[in-house]
Formats: C-alpha cells, sequence, structure tokens
C-alpha cells in the first residue's frame, strides 16, 4: 500500500528552532502495517538534551521569568488556544501520521486528536482561572497576621512519553505544564515521534516563544536518561513501563527531584450475572482491544459470573472473530498491527506460554491468515487461566484477554485486587448498590461502571501500588506542575514582644 502522505523530515526542536543532533544520528520509522522503513527521525543524545535543558531554563528565567513563569494565566492561555486551533485545523493531515507511525486504526487517531485539541483548551481554562486564585487568603487564629497563598510553576519540566497515544500522552503533559508556566523539553518514545515532532511544528507557527517547549527525539538511554537525571530538571513526569519508572525514580532520587508516574497495568473487569448480555460483552472486548490493545488501563483480566460464562463467552468469541483486523488505513478497521517487531514477538511469547502452562486459546492467538505482513495479532481470548500464571499477572500490551469464573461478590473483589498494579478496574451489573460498594473495594486510581476505557480531560487519571502516583488531567493535572507558596505577614503596630527590650531593662 503506497503511503497517503510522506513523513516530513524534521530536526529536533531546541530553543524554537530545528537543530541537527550534534552526532548526527537518525532512526529509521517502521510503518508497523508493513514492517517497511517510511522515513527517519533525529536521534538526540545527552550533548542535544544539555542544549534542550538550557534552552528551557533560559525561557523559564528570561526577563525575570515575566515573559513565561511569571506572565499571567490568561497570556499563556492565548497559546494554548493556538496551538489547538492548529491541532483541529491538521487533524486529518496528523490522524494519518499517526496511524502511519504507531497503527492505530485511522478512526482512532482521529479520535485522539480531538482530544488533544480539547487536553490544550481545558488547560487553556484553567490557566487562566489562576489568575484568580492567586494571592488567595488563608484564615488564620491570630489577628496580628496575614496569610495569602502563591500557586509557582514547578520549573524546568522533562516529559517522557509513550508509543500507544503518541501525541495525547504529550498533550496531557504538555497543556497543564505550560498552563503552569513551567518550561518543558519533550522526551516521546522512539517508536513513535512523528506527531510529537509535528506538535514543534505547530509551536513554532503559533510562536511560542523560544524554549518554552522543546522536542527531543532518540532512544531512552541515550536521550531520555540524560533528560531524567539531568540536575536543571526540576522535574520528571513519566508514562511509560514499571520497569522505566523504576530507573526514573532512583536517578530522581539521587537529587530529592519529584516525579510523576503513570506505569503498567493488570485492570480487572468484574461482569455479573445480572447484565444485558451483548452490550457487556461489547464493552468487555472494547476494553481490552481498544488501541490494539495497547493501553496502559486495558480491562484485561475479565472476571465472570459462573452462571453466565458459557452464554457470555460463546458470544465474546463470535463479536471478537467479527472484529475488522486490517491495515489501520483501511475503512471499518477496528484492530491493527502492534507498534513493533519486539511488541510482536513479545505477546506472541505471552500466548505460547500461557498455552504452555495448560490454559486454554478459546480464539485468536496467531497472526490473522488474510494478512501476511505487519506485526498483526488476532484479537486473544484465553480461558483455563490459573492465578499464578503469567498471563494472569503480568502486563501483556496487545489484544490478549484473560478469563476466569466467580461465585460470589466477596471472591471477585479478592481476585481483582490480587494484583501488584493498581491503575483502573470496571464493574458491569445493574445492582447500582453493588456497583457503588465495588467502586470503593477496587484498590486502582480509575473504575468504570458499566463501561471500560472512557477518560475526559476533566477527570483525574493514575494509579495505585505498582501502577505508579500522581495524578494527570482534570485540575489535579496542573497541580502536577506547580508548587505552592505560602506568604505570612505581621500586620500589628505593636512589637511583637517575646524578647525584653534593653531599652527597658
Amino acid at each position: 500500500m503506497a503511503i497517503p502522505i510522506p513523513i516530513p523530515h524534521r530536526q529536533l526542536f531546541i530553543d524554537g528552532e530545528w537543530s541537527e543532533p550534534l552526532r548526527g544520528k537518525r532512526l529509521p520509522i517502521i510503518n508497523p502495517a508493513t514492517e517497511e522503513s517510511i522515513g527517519d527521525i533525529p536521534a538526540a543524545t545527552v550533548e542535544d538534551v544539555e542544549l534542550a535543558v538550557a534552552a528551557a531554563r533560559r525561557a523559564l528565567t528570561r526577563n525575570k521569568g515575566t515573559d513565561w513563569a511569571r506572565a499571567p494565566g490568561a497570556v499563556r492561555a492565548k497559546y494554548l488556544r493556538a496551538i489547538a486551533a492548529k491541532i483541529i485545523e491538521k487533524k486529518s493531515e496528523l490522524a494519518l501520521l499517526e496511524s502511519l507511525d504507531c497503527g492505530k486504526p485511522l478512526d482512532e487517531a482521529a479520535w485522539d486528536m480531538d482530544d488533544v485539541a480539547g487536553c490544550f483548551e481545558f488547560y487553556a481554562d484553567l490557566a487562566e482561572a489562576l489568575d484568580a486564585k492567586q494571592r488567595a487568603p488563608l484564615s488564620l487564629p491570630m489577628q496580628t497576621f496575614k496569610c495569602y497563598i502563591l500557586r509557582e510553576p514547578i520549573g524546568v519540566v522533562g516529559l517522557i512519553t509513550p508509543w500507544n497515544y503518541p501525541l495525547l500522552m504529550a498533550a496531557w503533559k504538555v497543556a497543564p505544564a505550560l498552563a503552569a508556566g513551567c518550561t518543558a523539553v519533550l522526551k516521546p518514545s522512539e517508536l513513535s515521534s512523528v506527531t510529537c515532532l509535528e506538535l514543534a511544528r505547530v509551536c513554532k507557527e503559533v510562536a511560542l516563544p523560544p524554549g518554552v517547549l522543546n522536542v527531543v527525539t532518540g532512544l531512552g538511554p541515550e536521550a531520555g536518561a540524560p533528560l531524567a537525571s539531568h540536575p536543571h530538571v526540576d522535574k520528571v513526569a513519566f508514562t511509560g513501563s514499571t520497569e522505566t519508572g523504576k530507573k526514573i525514580m532512583t536517578s530522581a532520587a539521587q537529587m530529592v527531584k519529584p516525579v510523576s508516574l503513570e506505569l503498567g497495568g493488570k485492570s480487572p473487569i468484574i461482569v455479573f450475572e445480572d447484565v444485558e448480555v451483548e452490550k457487556a460483552v461489547e464493552w468487555t472486548l472494547f476494553g481490552c482491544f481498544w488501541t490494539n490493545g495497547q493501553i496502559c488501563s486495558a480491562t484485561s483480566r475479565l472476571l465472570l459470573h459462573e452462571t453466565i460464562a458459557e452464554e457470555f463467552l460463546g458470544k465474546l468469541v463470535t463479536w471478537a472473530k467479527n472484529i475488522k483486523v486490517s491495515d489501520p488505513l483501511e475503512e471499518g478497521c477496528r484492530l491493527g498491527p502492534v507498534v513493533s517487531e519486539g511488541q510482536y514477538e513479545k505477546i506472541n511469547k505471552f500466548i505460547s506460554t500461557a498455552k504452555s502452562e495448560g490454559a486454554t486459546i478459546l480464539c485468536g492467538g496467531g497472526r490473522p491468515q488474510h494478512l501476511e505482513k505487519g506485526y498483526f495479532v488476532e484479537p486473544t481470548i484465553i480461558t483455563n487461566v490459573e492465578t499464578s500464571m503469567q498471563i494472569w499477572r503480568e502486563e501483556i500490551f496487545g489484544p490478549v484477554l484473560c478469563v476466569k469464573t466467580f461465585r460470589t461478590e466477596e471472591e471477585a473483589i479478592e481476585l481483582a485486587n490480587d494484583t501488584h498494579y493498581g491503575l483502573a478496574g470496571a464493574v458491569i451489573s445493574k445492582d447500582t448498590e453493588r456497583c457503588q460498594r465495588i467502586s470503593e473495594m477496587i484498590q486502582a486510581g480509575v473504575i468504570w461502571v458499566n463501561c471500560s476505557q472512557p477518560c475526559f480531560c476533566q477527570a483525574p487519571w493514575g494509579g495505585t501500588k505498582r501502577s505508579g502516583f500522581g495524578r494527570e488531567l482534570g485540575e489535579w493535572g496542573l497541580d502536577n506542575y506547580l508548587s505552592v507558596k505560602q506568604v505570612t505577614e505581621y500586620i500589628s503596630d505593636d512589637p511583637w514582644g517575646w524578647y525584653p527590650s534593653p531599652s527597658k531593662l
């Protein structure tokens, strides 16, 4: 299939300008649907990261901060709204680039672009609202003092983002960081950096002040690690694997640097016996197979009430076999390829290990017969799973759903919480009180009732346990990038009087 548009040839974006990596290195862009190279991206190394951090530091302090960090929130909001407008203007081009780069079905990529623009708009509103919150007075028990609160940008932030929602995950970090008055260095995943480089182009087009946002692409060890450990980066926000999260936390700890981490997941979806089966089947599939199964919050562990298991699984398989698996640019595609050869091999290894451990592949489990090329994995459903199996305990990050049955509500909750992760969970039942009980009992940061995966930029996002800490989105996403300062003033005309005055001795 011919590429519908050429991949733009970009450089690193540092201090408002395109700049070639100092070592001149580039990395190939592989289209996961065809396994062919369709372009390349610049590969930054430690020297480039140094330049980007220095540019962000200058932008933070330029004119004593009045250009950006200490400018009114309304000034920053204008830039965020201009970025949002450009994203909508370029929506079809950006969606196409996203789809070619990471294998996401084109319809999903277009939906993502709407969400990206919505995220910048939302944080533009919060940037404006910040002005009114400054110097908010506190009530004190002593009349001789008054106190107010300043909310200040935390400083230069390092933003390290994943490949499953390349531009959207960048927006989740860039929009609130800029709204707060921070300056930033964005390091997207080397597996899907194309649209983040287009975000740099958008920033240039709206004349964002130089150095406020810098984009450095490249490998994790060569660009991500030096950014996370840089002494002039005041905070690191990371979305990705738990293993990488541990490394970032360790390097940040050396400088007592704050981090927020959104890591892996192994989220449960609990389906009770009183559901409308077809409706619940669709949400179950969507919760695991949306975004080609590559979602940290995927509800990939299905807990099914034993009395409806046979009927439910029968319909689940019928629906799964009906999902259109194709080149992501084909009309009606609902499952594209996974992002890379490495990811493809990892998922297939998970499936073969499950087989060898005695699990049953109820549906899928291999490459779709009609697709000879590309990193495609059929929608896969696995039953006869023990809780000790790797497939049940570890994050797969692919279109693989594991199933266990339960008898009682207590058993379902125990199975749901028996995991190191705590990002999300879902419950499907017509019993409102039961849904409320379970929402309170599941140990996770996000709970869905009678659905799975909806996400709104107004609501907080983040996990517990090994899924990380800190919250993105909503007002909590802005708080991530703000430092709170108290200013207390003595307002009495009387001396303090703690020490006897020498003049009165």
